[in-house]
């Protein structure tokens, strides 16, 4: 089974194990499993408007087990890399929540919330009641010459009802009026990753996430292998166009498939097979012998197009054709024995 290659899993909140208030089919009991099969595992979440223990309650709401030294955020993140550069008692803007402007306090840093206090920096993260008030004070004191961090840059957020506006699209409102950018505390970085992997002293981890940009980037620069679960926000379409860096090592359906074993994937004189889909470029575009739901055609398909482009450096959007014959006819094209 996939999971046997490692030692721990680095999972993502939002997309992966919950939406909104509500599990993923098959990610509680596939994430307390992996105590039978001696993995630890710990949690990524760029979300800076929950705390450690209020994200531990809720996974433990859901049917988790797991406990708050377990959850690594981007609020505590972006807080101790202010902390590290700043005098005690520096005046800093909060923009974000109320366990944001914690982290701020706890660390000896005053928490202030006008320009015209004068802030040394700011730090930005999501929280639902930030208002355009928020965001002009941040703006203001930007101007003014403050450090900018933002804790992290995700443009959206799964919600139950749907995918939502996320810190990204508020901070890119602020980079608009600033024409500054800021410095990123969370995933894409590696910090959270690298520093849930020492905890658990893991020298063989495996990150779970649902988008390209933020998990799969993040455990790129952590140099941790990666698995893109199809639960959340991005899809198999938008991972065969990702640069080099944000292409996952693993397409999986639902946490589920950690437990099963991975397909191999077979290089061959007529394309790439994964189970019983073929892929091939032809012409610049991506001919795929195989169903367009069968998630092994879609394997297929980004390893022929990985292969033929190893320095891809932008997203792209290539043409896929699908078939329905499968390898059986493809193999009959061929020549080859059944």
């Amino acid at each position: 089974m996939l999971i046997s290659g490692f030692d721990s899993v680095l999972s993502d909140l939002d997309g992966v194990v919950y939406a909104g208030p509500n599990a993923i089919p098959d990610a509680v009991e596939s994430l307390n499993a992996l105590a039978e099969v001696n993995v630890a595992h710990a949690f990524i979440t760029n979300n800076a408007g929950r705390s450690p223990m209020s994200v531990a309650a809720h996974l433990r709401q859901l049917g988790v087990k797991t406990s708050a030294e377990q959850v690594f955020g981007s609020a505590d993140a972006g807080a101790e890399m202010l902390a590290r550069e700043l005098n005690p008692g520096s005046r800093v803007l909060v923009v974000g929540s109320p366990y944001l402007r914690e982290c701020i306090a706890v660390r000896g840093l005053e928490v202030v919330e006008s320009h015209k206090d004068e802030p040394v920096a700011v730090i930005q993260g999501f929280d639902p009641e930030v208002s355009w008030n928020d965001l002009a004070e941040a703006s203001y004191a930007i101007q003014n010459g403050a450090k900018w961090v933002a804790t992290n840059t995700d443009l959206t957020i799964p919600r139950a009802e749907g995918i939502a506006p996320g810190n990204g699209s508020l901070v890119h409102a602020v980079k608009l009026a600033t024409g500054a950018t800021p410095r990123v505390a969370g995933k894409p970085e590696s910090y959270l990753f690298s520093r849930a992997a020492d905890r658990l002293d893991s020298k063989r981890p495996l990150v779970l996430g649902d988008r390209l940009d933020t998990d799969i980037l993040g455990g790129f620069h952590a140099g941790f292998s990666t698995a893109m679960v199809l639960t959340g926000v991005d899809t198999p379409a938008t991972a065969l166009g990702a640069p080099v860096e944000q292409r996952p090592n693993y397409l999986i359906a639902t946490l589920a498939d950690i437990y099963r074993p991975y397909p191999t994937i077979k290089v061959l004189g007529y394309g790439v097979q994964v189970g019983d889909a073929v892929a091939r470029i032809d012409n610049g575009k991506i001919a795929v012998d195989g169903n367009e739901s069968d998630l092994n055609a879609w394997r297929a398909a980004c390893h022929a197009w990985w292969l033929a482009h190893p320095r891809q450096s932008t997203h792209e959007s290539p043409e896929i054709e699908f078939t329905s014959r499968g390898l059986q006819m493809l193999r009959r094209k061929n020549g080859e024995k059944q």
